[in-house]
This record gives structure tokens, C-alpha cells and sequence, in this order.
């Protein structure tokens, strides 16, 4: 596959001592969660971030500017503080703004490339934000902030997260954190939206092994999976209709198991330390497969909600975790 190589220099030098780690996935695009994220992880003193995929949001907004100070968004005509107003409510819930002129939101309405491109410029200025609120709060810490990207992240964010020193890519490489080595996979198994990053599970497999193969101490390995394991307590999500409507029976929404049957299958054969998961965002949830502690924190990010797990690792032991929700 020629995806996987050794990388030393991105490591936590903490040999033979506890590591503390935050973690957590699917924040998609949400300013307030990135922040409380690094708070949390400076008030528990971690010695790495980990966030586990999806940073990309789901919709952009077109707001028309008229001139004269006077714009149009879905309709409705404001001011120069009505867009203040705007802006900052799409923001909070991890969604994505773009100001043009009346020229180009007719264009975007038969111009399919110039909305991608428009996301795409929305997405990279969002990431880029980031990186300079991670280095203003983690200024002078050495704190690495590990940084995956999920199934409905478009490949171009990578490029983006390494023009930072502080958020560090790891899908690709192995990260030394102390006595742990950690891998990274963002790929998942189908979904019925088609998103940026799938694989068939014969994909997903080969290509998981290959990385877990490079690992020298399993019983002290970090898989950083963003896809959870199949039939866990960490891939329940609605059954959907032909439609993509959740099926109700009896006034209740019914829910089913979503997640890899093969990331189950590289961990029951494998038996990591521990399984770091999300994906599925009503899923928060603990488990175990043999040995291997597997979580997912879940999601709330269009709330501003963080979800996160802050776990203590020594040797081939999870001494203390616990999720974190605020």
C-alpha cells in the first residue's frame, strides 16, 4: 500500500512514565468546541491532543453583498450588524459562510466547482484559524496536538494541518507517545451518503494490518480509528428507510449497529492497549474486545458541546479514563 512509515520526531518523550491524552473526533467546523478542546486538555496538564477525524462542517452559506453596507443571505436583506449577528450564529454551529457578489451567487447556482471551491477556501481559512488559536493557547507548553482526518474530510486538509507545528498530522505514520506507539485511520466503511472517505471492509482490512503489522509492542498500542467497531457500544446509529429518514416503530426511532466489521477484526486479532473511535456521534459509549478498551466520545458539535475522553495510560495499562462533556 506504501501508506505507512515509521516517523520518530513526532513523539511525546515520556518513557516509562504515565501519559496523560485528550481526545476526541467529530467537531466539524466548530470554533467553540476546538477551543474548549485545548482548555480541557491544558486544565487536565495532558501530554497530547488527539483528535480522531472530521473537522470538516457540512453546509456553506452564500451571503450576497448588495454594497452600501447592505447584504442578502437566503432572502432576507441586512445590515452591517445584522452580519455580524449572521456570521457568528453560522459559526457556532460549525458551519461555513462565503461573501459574494451578486454576479457570483447566480453562478454558483448552476457552477458546481465554484461552490466546492468556495468550501474549500472556507474550510482551509477555518483550519488555518486553528492552528493560530493552538499556538496562542499551547505557546511555549511543547503540547502536540495530533490531528486525523475523518470520513467527511477532503483530502486537501492535510496539506493545510502541515503548515502548523503544533497540530501534527498522524495518519501515515507511527507516533511514538512515551512507551505508545500510536496509528491513525480516518477511512470508514460505507455509508449511505457517499462521503469523502470510504472503503469496502476487504480495503479497510488489508490496509489496517499493514499499519498495525509495523507496531513493535502491541499490549501497549493507541489505534486511532475514526471508524468504531461493528456490534459494540460504539456504532449504534438509526436504521435508515430508502429515503435516509429514521425508521419508527412504535413511536421510538429504531437503532442499529453502523460500525467495521473490519476495524472489529484488526482489534480482536491484534489486541491493542487501546481503540480511540468516533464516527458515530450518538454513539457515546465504552467497551471492550478481548483485552483492548475501545472508545467513543461522541458528538455535539453544532450545540458547541465538547465531547472528549481524557485517559491515563502507564505501560500496558489504562490506569484512569473518563468522558468529559461541556
Amino acid at each position: 500500500m506504501g501508506l505507512f512509515k515509521k516517523n520518530s520526531n513526532k513523539s511525546v518523550d515520556k518513557k516509562g512514565e504515565q501519559v496523560k491524552i485528550l481526545f476526541t473526533s467529530d467537531i466539524h467546523g466548530s470554533d467553540i468546541v476546538f477551543r474548549k478542546f485545548l482548555n480541557a486538555g491544558l486544565q487536565f496538564k495532558v501530554d497530547a491532543f488527539i483528535i480522531g477525524g472530521d473537522l470538516a462542517g457540512k453546509a456553506l452559506y452564500a451571503i450576497v453583498d448588495l454594497g452600501n453596507g447592505k447584504y442578502k443571505i437566503e432572502g432576507r436583506e441586512i445590515g452591517k450588524e445584522g452580519l455580524s449577528q449572521v456570521t457568528e450564529e453560522i459559526r457556532k454551529k460549525g458551519e461555513y459562510y462565503t461573501i459574494v457578489s451578486e454576479k457570483e451567487y447566480e453562478e454558483m447556482q448552476y457552477d458546481k466547482e465554484l461552490v466546492n471551491q468556495k468550501f474549500r477556501e472556507a474550510m482551509e481559512n477555518v483550519v488555518r484559524g486553528w492552528i493560530k488559536i493552538a499556538e496562542e493557547k499551547l505557546k511555549g507548553t511543547n503540547i502536540p496536538v495530533y490531528v486525523n482526518l475523518g470520513n467527511d474530510d477532503p483530502e486537501y486538509l492535510f496539506a493545510v494541518i502541515e503548515e502548523s507545528e503544533i497540530m501534527r498530522k498522524c495518519e501515515g505514520d507511527i507516533i511514538e507517545i512515551g512507551d505508545h506507539e500510536m496509528i491513525s485511520y480516518g477511512y470508514v466503511n460505507p455509508t449511505p451518503w457517499h462521503t469523502p472517505r470510504e472503503k469496502d471492509e476487504d480495503t479497510l482490512y488489508r490496509n489496517l494490518k499493514e499499519m498495525a503489522d509495523k507496531v513493535r509492542d502491541q499490549s501497549r498500542a493507541i489505534y486511532n480509528l475514526h471508524a468504531p467497531p461493528y456490534n459494540t457500544h460504539l456504532d449504534n446509529a438509526p436504521l435508515l428507510d430508502q429515503n435516509l429518514k429514521p425508521v419508527v416503530k412504535g413511536g421510538e426511532i429504531v437503532f442499529t449497529h453502523v460500525g467495521s466489521t473490519s476495524v472489529r477484526r484488526i482489534i480482536e486479532e491484534y489486541q491493542p492497549l487501546v481503540g480511540l473511535h468516533g464516527h458515530i456521534h450518538e454513539s457515546k459509549g465504552f467497551d471492550k474486545l478481548g483485552r483492548t478498551m475501545i472508545f467513543n466520545p461522541g458528538s455535539e458539535y453544532s450545540e458547541g458541546i465538547l465531547h472528549s475522553l481524557y485517559l491515563v495510560l502507564e505501560g500496558d495499562k489504562v490506569k484512569t479514563y473518563m468522558f468529559r462533556q461541556g
